[in-house]
């Protein structure tokens, strides 16, 4: 049967030449964006630290102003050199780039709560970061989920820009959406509204080319089990059981990333130059008179042994950090910002203390259930040849499979009736738990009040119908059960557990101390052993269950018991590859690092413009909603200098960047826009008014602004 099907896409991959399109990025020229350094600049109006997904993008945005200058540092390489393994989409799974020289290989601190183990972090290092080794979901947060967030600002001026109708519209901005085929829709089952879709943007969001069978029968076994398809997963509903959009370009079946959508189509722009290699080692400041720092510049250096004095070059206008979850709070701590005590274990002098830096960490955690199978997979059709390119370089619609089947299971799916029983014992250990270093690293009094409002804002979401675990098809074989099986992977998406990130010593080369916590707090054990057991039966009901042979792994026999899972969990869960909230949007008194205008507090010029800045984690993949934010931070920075609308709902500080003060500014520059906490107004739900929702959001708004000042 696979070897049959393996023999028909060989025929189809030959024999139809619309299906086999020359990829424009295969023999791609190097922009003349892409500099050296002999071709610096003395100065430019913005530096972007980071050319990964954030940065790639506000670069390109910013430079639609002629007269702006924007430098982007990226420690990693062009990627030139591995175009194709980028390009081609199931190349992530067989010849991916993750433990080479273009990924960060971060390693966590073992892990007392997961077998004491290291675990790896995976983080893009090279021009488009992690977008150019992902697995190219794009999955958005719900609207509930994106309105906690902006909740959680207390109210403060800007925090509206962060709600769900305005990073709905900056997530449509991106994309242009490209439907399924008919024959692909139908042989997936999958639904969409294109009203939730841009498609004037540069990043393409489309469908693979080529579906196996068994994708077809993803969410017809998931509402077989009462978990239900969802008709739009990116309106703002994103929960039950879909076929995912994908960061792929149906014109030639490449993946589209940033440095793709943003950077090459561009003509040539002198304004805009990416300099490569280069690791921004710290930020050059100047006090003002108010005590607030004022970037300068920034110094870099291509590695720990390059001789010193290190190079720097000036900004005029402002420093933009863009270098993922720890890339940003390892600069700002290696430049002297962040916790006291960390700083100056470390070796490096305090310029302005900011506890709430590297604080927080939240990350999504993984395990799965692995089936063998008599159905084809992608592993099989890939060892046969089926969906190798061919000798000219072309890519065909079977080279652009790639994992998409997802869910996203609620409380109830999880826990039934007894759910309500298991968000009044979490509510009950909150105040134990945030004067527990264990269950919170920090004991500055304003992060303990971060964990307090995040703990809260998370807990009194749970009865809500917002994913709690992910439930992800993966059809590329396993370790445990060979080309000739698949996984179904269940991961906890709104972790109570939070830990943090910080600097051991003042060499900016030497990686930083990353410690998750994961597992620390019982309830992300229980919610991921429940998740696990709906991956089990997902492979047990049918029609799926007709393509599954034998649970391999971990195997009925040898886990039954919710002690037997939950002991055998701790020893198997890793990354999802999403970690957060490192560089918190949250008030300053809930030890918050940048404000609603993305400025870091006690700095005068510089933001943090990436997926740190997440307070929350989202039941998601956090590339969509990043994209929506990057665009987001270009307007409002570009609002702020040269005037303009800004993104929905923004209201410009009251000291403008033109005649700024020195200072960071919580206030807007109409009183109409300064909302009350206890004014905010309740959000629309398009789709679902019903009490119970409403009632619901009632009570997590209680419990979140009861902990904002």
């Amino acid at each position: 049967m696979r070897r049959g099907l393996g023999a028909a896409v060989l025929s189809l991959m030959t024999a139809t030449g619309t299906l086999a399109v020359q990829s424009p990025n295969s023999q791609r020229l190097v922009p003349r964006q892409i500099i050296t350094t002999t071709q610096l600049l003395p100065s430019y109006d913005f530096i972007i630290v980071g050319g990964g997904l954030a940065g790639l993008v506000i670069a390109s945005r910013l430079t639609e102003n002629s007269n702006t200058t924007v430098l982007v540092l990226e420690a990693g390489d062009t990627g030139d050199a591995v175009q194709a393994r980028i390009d081609t989409p199931t190349a992530a799974y067989f010849n991916g780039l993750l433990s080479t020289s273009y990924d960060w290989q971060y390693i966590t601190v073992p892990q007392a709560n997961a077998g004491n183990r290291n675990l790896t972090w995976p983080r893009g290092k090279v021009l488009g970061g992690s977008t150019a080794v992902n697995g190219m979901y794009l999955v958005r947060p719900s609207q509930i989920e994106m309105d906690n967030w902006m909740y959680l600002q207390g109210g403060a001026a800007g925090a509206s820009a962060w709600g769900w109708d305005s990073m709905f519209m900056a997530m449509k901005k991106s994309e242009d959406f490209t439907p399924p085929t008919a024959a692909i829709q139908t042989q997936g089952g999958i639904q969409y509204d294109p009203a939730s879709h841009g498609t004037t943007g540069p990043l393409h969001q489309s469908y693979p080319g080529f579906l196996l069978n068994i994708v077809g029968d993803w969410t017809t076994t998931l509402d077989n089990m009462g978990i239900l398809p969802t008709s739009d997963s990116n309106g703002g509903e994103g929960w039950g059981a879909f076929i995912a959009t994908s960061a792929i370009n149906p014109a030639n079946w490449t993946r589209s990333y940033s440095r793709s959508a943003y950077i090459d189509p561009l003509p040539p722009r002198s304004n805009l130059h990416i300099l490569v290699n280069q690791t921004a080692t710290h930020i050059l400041w100047t006090k003002t008179s108010n005590g607030t720092l004022q970037a300068t510049g920034v110094e870099y250096a291509n590695n720990g042994y390059q001789v010193k004095p290190w190079p720097t070059v000036n900004c005029n206008k402002e420093v933009l950090l863009a270098g993922g979850a720890v890339g940003s709070p390892q600069l700002l701590m290696q430049s002297g910002v962040g916790p006291t005590d960390k700083l100056t274990a470390a070796g490096v002098a305090v310029q302005y203390a900011l506890p709430g830096v590297g604080q927080h960490v939240q990350d999504h955690i993984s395990a799965q259930v692995v089936f063998t199978t008599n159905a084809d997979t992608a592993a099989t059709l890939y060892r046969s040849g089926a969906d190798n390119p061919a000798a000219n370089g072309t890519n065909s619609p079977v080279q652009s499979f790639i994992n998409n089947a997802i869910a996203y299971a609620n409380i109830t799916d999880l826990l039934g009736t007894y759910a309500p029983t298991m968000q009044q014992e979490v509510l009950a250990n909150q105040s134990a738990n945030a004067n527990s270093r264990f269950f919170n690293p920090s004991a500055d009094p304003t992060v303990t009040a971060g964990y307090n409002a995040i703990y809260n804002a998370t807990a009194a979401t749970m009865l809500l119908p917002i994913g709690q675990v992910e439930l992800l098809l993966a059809l590329t074989g396993t370790q445990q059960g060979g080309d000739a099986s698949f996984a179904v992977q269940a991961a906890l998406q709104h972790p109570f557990s939070m830990g943090e990130l910080y600097i051991a010593t003042p060499n900016p080369f030497d990686y930083p101390v990353i410690d998750p916590n994961y597992l620390s707090n019982e309830a992300d054990v229980i919610l991921l052993r429940e998740g696990l057991k709906l991956a089990r039966t997902i492979g047990q009901t049918q029609p799926l269950a007709a393509s599954a042979i034998t649970e391999v792994y971990p195997g009925t026999a040898a886990v039954s018991t919710d002690d037997q899972w939950d002991a055998w969990l701790r020893t198997v869960i890793g990354t999802e590859y999403h970690p957060s909230c490192t560089c918190a949007m949250l008030p300053l008194a809930l030890g918050g690092v940048v404000d609603p205008y993305l400025k870091v507090y006690g700095t005068q010029n510089v933001r943090v413009v990436d997926s740190s800045v997440y307070p929350i984690e989202f039941a998601a993949h956090l590339m969509a909603p990043t994209y929506g934010l990057a665009e987001q931070a270009a307007e409002l920075i570009s609002a702020e200098w040269y005037g303009g609308p800004g993104p929905a709902g923004f209201t410009a500080p009251v000291t403008s960047q033109a005649n700024s003060s020195g200072t960071n500014t919580t206030t807007a520059t109409t009183a109409s826009s300064s909302t009350s906490k206890k004014s905010a107004a309740l959000p629309v739900f398009a789709k679902d008014k019903s009490r119970a929702l409403v009632m619901g959001l009632l009570f997590a708004l209680s419990a979140i602004t009861s902990l904002v000042p």
